[in-house]
Parts: C-alpha cells; structure tokens; sequence
C-alpha cells in the first residue's frame, strides 16, 4: 500500500520539468520524465493553473535543475565519490545517468513522506534501487540532517559534492547558518551549490506579481516562505562560515548559458540565485 503523498512541492517541480520536454520547443534545457512518470498525473493536470500560467517558473526549475546536473556530471568526473541532495524531492539523476552514478555515492536528503513514497513508486516502476543510492528521511523540525547523514555511512573524509534547490525559501536564517556550518565539516576541497531567493523588491517586474501569488500560495498551504536574501548578504554568510571560493550564479547567467538563441520566449523568471563555494 502507497504511503503518504510526498511534498506537493516535489511533485510541482518533477510536473514542471516533464512539460518543459512535453510542450517546449527543441533543445530541450533537461530532458526528465522520471517524475512524471512516477506520478501519473490526472488526464487534465497540463491546464491546472499551477501548470498552464508558469512558464516563467518553469523554465527557472529547468535552468537550475541543468545547472546543478552539469555541476555534477564535472566533479565525479573529477574524482568526487560522495553526492549529497538536499532537499531531492523527486530528483532522478541517479536514474537518468545509472553509468556515471556506479561511481558515486549518492545520498538524497528529504521528509520521510517523500522518500518513503519515491522509493515505494521507483520500484512498482522497474527501477532497480542500487546500493549506492541512499535515502535519508529526515523530519527537518525534530531530527538533525547531519547526524542521519552520518547513520547512513556518509564518509566525512572523502570529498563530496553538495547540492540543495528549493530549500532555503523555508528554512529561518539560523537553520541557513547552521546548514552552511555543518558544510564546512566536510572533506576540503568539497563542493557545495546552495539556491537562495531575492527579496521581492528586488525581482524585475514582470516576476513581482507571480512571486505574490506564490507568497500568499505557500501561507494559505502552511508552508510558509521565511528567508529571501540579497547576493551580498549571502556571500557574506558564507565568508563568516568559512567557505572559500565563494561565486554566485544568477539568473541571467543561467539565460546566457542555457538559454541562448531560444525563438519560444521560454527564459527563466528572476528571483533565484546560487552560492558555489568549497570547503
């Protein structure tokens, strides 16, 4: 029997990046379906609101989603052995890339709920779980990442790649503080790739309106957004944490890389942002 559904936010994002390969034109950012897949969606899902007036959104779910794939791709191929996902929702790059993942230890970080229910459908789907692929389900609220990181056999002194989207927006600033401390514990010369979102009145206009709506959305669904941030503020943390290397990576360097050339108006919304650091 199906346990709990996950996170309705796993299940918008894993939507979001099916319809890029669905409805948008060639060349596609990211090509994964594995989310919908897993899903199966009501018959009419492509015209719910959530779905059919978010092709801003989508494409910055697509952009960060490439962005963070790319990321990994280059330090296992550089010899990173440990690959942790915070917040994986309905992530799939250990389906998707099952040659390059035999290298790899990957272990993905989400509410019990989620995972339970991700591991539950990969299975009934064909999907083989592979020893290295480790699920850590974590009450965010009550229990600490880190230490069921470690339950898991997470190894602190191999280097390891780090990547978490779709967090921060929920967590207070103590608990981002926190996060980037328990960062700097690991391996040097690690990895980490954090997306953190701009304040309201900083996103270009024509994404102000959409984010209000998602504001009042989220607060209405008891998940309220707690922490926006500029670039500097941001930077700024991670320099007091001790994190080295620090660059951030904006939307319209995302555009500029991935999105280049598009006759389809499909760019992505403003308003999200990503610290690269090492350890």
């Amino acid at each position: 029997m199906t346990t709990k559904q996950p996170d309705n936010t796993a299940l918008r994002t894993a939507l979001w990046r099916a319809l890029h390969v669905l409805t948008d034109d060639k060349p596609y950012i990211i090509e994964d379906k594995v989310g919908y897949d897993l899903i199966k969606p009501e018959k009419d899902w492509q015209e719910r609101p959530d779905m059919k007036y978010t092709k801003r959104l989508r494409a910055s779910i697509v952009a960060r989603a490439r962005f963070v794939e790319d990321l990994a791709k280059e330090q296992i191929g550089k010899g990173v052995t440990q690959y942790i996902i915070l917040g994986a929702g309905l992530d799939s790059f250990a389906q998707r890339n099952t040659e390059i993942i035999s290298q790899v230890d990957i272990y993905e970080i989400d509410q019990p709920n989620t995972l339970t229910w991700k591991e539950e459908k990969l299975v009934e789907n064909g999907y083989k779980i592979p020893d290295n692929l480790h699920f850590v389900p974590v009450d965010f609220e009550t229990s600490s990442w880190w230490t069921e990181l470690l339950n898991k056999g997470f190894d602190t002194t191999k280097t390891t790649l780090v990547s978490c989207t779709g967090v921060t927006l929920y967590l207070t600033k103590e608990a981002i503080v926190d996060t980037l401390k328990k960062m700097t514990s690991l391996a040097s010369g690690s990895t980490i790739a954090i997306a953190f979102y701009l304040p309201l009145e900083q996103l270009d206009e024509d994404d102000k309106p959409m984010q209000e709506i998602a504001i009042k959305g989220a607060m209405a669904s008891g998940t309220p957004f707690v922490s926006f941030f500029s670039v500097d503020e941001i930077v700024k943390l991670a320099q007091e944490v001790g994190l080295k290397e620090i660059q951030t990576v904006s939307t319209k360097d995302m555009t500029e890389k991935y999105f280049k050339g598009r006759t389809d108006n499909f760019v992505p919304a403003s308003g999200e942002f990503f610290l690269v650091a090492r350890t």
